[in-house]
């Protein structure tokens, strides 16, 4: 696995002076995925679970529906921790992309939300979760107690998969918001457990058009988010029938989606 972290002097401005220090900085690297050899994109990341970001990617964009269609995944190339090439057990003739994703960047090759509900697999409002609003707003301090890089960094996103009683089940940092989730995702995935029903998926930041894709590609019922959604996420979280949480800060927060999931 590549560096997470690298450490870099820098001057610091205390407001009367300035001092020199040793700054933990997050890292950030290109990742190429290719499947059979063949470039499909290139994508900016913290390099660590990326088999895991690459299945989480492949099942948000369509390229794959289950663990099935991943016969192998491995790194290879001059720097064999920045390419991926995936094996898939059925053909694949789809384009490569002619440009690459940065770490901000989603499903930047989606057409429309009416394509996104054209294939998703899962029927995410039928699943009849609940929670209370007290495991939900416990969801933050949990979040943000495991962001071990975080706290040595202050520079990276996260995203958690919890029980609606507040089980952490998986958590990921990454540079990329996108990628944080592509990488709990993809563990699921691998793990056998999609649909993700009756979980919570917790992202630090915002709740954009392309986390709530990627939650509903996963079967999350519910995606709860520190700050505020778009527009098109809180659209997109309607259709599919997926409880969509925004300014989680405890004790309060907003229900943009499916009130009815809230305990009261």
């Amino acid at each position: 696995m590549g560096r997470v972290t690298e450490r870099r002097r820098v001057a610091r401005w205390t407001g009367e002076a300035t001092t020199e220090r040793v700054d933990t900085l997050a890292v950030e690297e290109p990742l190429e995925i290719q499947i059979g050899g063949r470039s499909l994109t290139v994508t900016m990341r913290t390099p660590g679970a990326d088999f895991d970001l690459v299945a989480g990617f492949l099942l948000a964009e369509g390229v794959i529906a289950g663990p099935a269609d991943l016969v192998a995944m491995k790194q290879c190339g001059d720097d064999e921790f920045n390419i991926v090439d995936v094996a898939l057990g059925r053909p694949w003739d789809g384009p490569a992309r002619a440009f690459p994703t940065s770490s901000a960047c989603g499903v930047c090759g989606t057409a429309s939300v009416a394509d996104l509900a054209g294939r998703a697999a899962w029927d995410v409002a039928a699943d009849p979760v609940s929670f209370s609003p007290a495991a939900l707003t416990a969801l933050p301090d949990a979040l943000r107690a495991a962001q071990k890089v975080f706290a040595s960094t202050g520079g990276l996103h996260a995203a958690g998969l919890f029980t609606t009683d507040g089980e952490l089940r998986c958590l990921r940092e990454d540079v990329g918001r996108h990628n944080a989730v592509d990488k709990v995702v993809g563990w699921a995935l691998k793990e056998g457990l999609l649909p993700l029903r009756g979980h919570v998926l917790m992202v630090s930041g915002r709740a954009s058009f392309e986390l709530t894709q990627k939650a509903w590609a996963a079967g999350v019922p519910v995606l709860a988010a520190v700050s505020a959604p778009s527009s098109l996420a809180v659209s997109l979280a309607a259709k599919a029938g997926l409880t969509l949480v925004g300014f989680l800060r405890p004790p309060t927060f907003n229900v943009y989606t499916r009130h009815d999931r809230v305990r009261q």
